[in-house]
């Protein structure tokens, strides 16, 4: 456990003897036990993390985006090898560009999985008509709060139902994010280790995410969903040792 950016604190799991060269960051409304097939073998030596909102991570005070995840994560740095690999899978995928992004002198390199860049790839839908009438209403005092969340219940996104308080306004912020000049700026060896039937993340995603990075590798894993470290945890642990410093 170590305090970090604006307050939050950081819980995690720590794997190997050595100094830590590998930071893990895992999805949303999963937690860092997601990484134990990945990393819990001789050869790695890691920290998985649960990021502020998750496990048994308090969420934050505030309403984060990615960057403010970027900058809580990046205390942990401090702890670890000068030079580090950041595997991030989907939701972590985001934090990790942006933490790459911002700490180049840092990380080494990144593994991506399953990352859902949505909103720059045209890969998330429109909430209904009916909730989205229902929250302009609702701005304008024409439909109760009580109404409002059984519409939300109703025709949200399973994340979006199973989301309260600040961890669903920090899930709206992050949908809506541009990650532009996130992947633009980052500048280390790329890893994207991608299911071929991911449909939270297509492949298209990491196909398009290829060709935009200066130096970058897509492994396509057949029959692999969007559950990578799950599923397909040899496959995240090879590209980790492609990429070790």
């Amino acid at each position: 456990m170590l305090t970090s950016f604006a307050g939050a604190t950081l819980f995690g799991e720590s794997y190997g003897a050595g100094t830590p060269w590998v930071l893990a960051l895992h999805g949303w409304r999963r937690d860092h036990q997601d990484f134990d097939a990945v990393l819990a073998l001789p050869g790695i030596d890691a920290v998985a993390l649960d990021l502020p909102g998750f496990g048994s991570a308090p969420a934050p005070d505030d309403v984060w985006g990615t960057p403010e995840y970027a900058g809580a994560v990046a205390a942990i740095l401090d702890e670890m090898a000068a030079q580090v690999v950041v595997l991030g899978h989907s939701f972590g995928g985001r934090v990790a560009v942006h933490l790459a992004a911002n700490r180049p002198e840092r990380v080494a390199g990144l593994v991506l999985s399953g990352v859902p860049f949505h909103r720059r790839f045209g890969a998330r839908s429109k909430p209904p008509l009916r909730l989205r009438m229902a929250r302009t209403m609702a701005a304008h005092g024409m439909v109760g709060q009580d109404r409002l969340e059984e519409l939300r219940q109703r025709y949200g996104s399973d994340d979006y139902r199973a989301a309260s308080g600040v961890m669903r306004d920090i899930l709206v912020r992050t949908l809506a994010e541009d990650y532009d000049d996130a992947i633009a700026a980052v500048r280390c060896p790329v890893e994207l280790v991608w299911g071929d039937n991911d449909t939270a993340a297509p492949l298209a995603v990491a196909q398009q995410v290829q060709r935009e990075l200066s130096d970058a590798r897509l492994v396509v894993c057949d029959g692999a969903g969007h559950l990578t470290p799950l599923t397909v945890p040899d496959e995240l642990r090879a590209a980790l040792g492609r990429l070790k410093p």
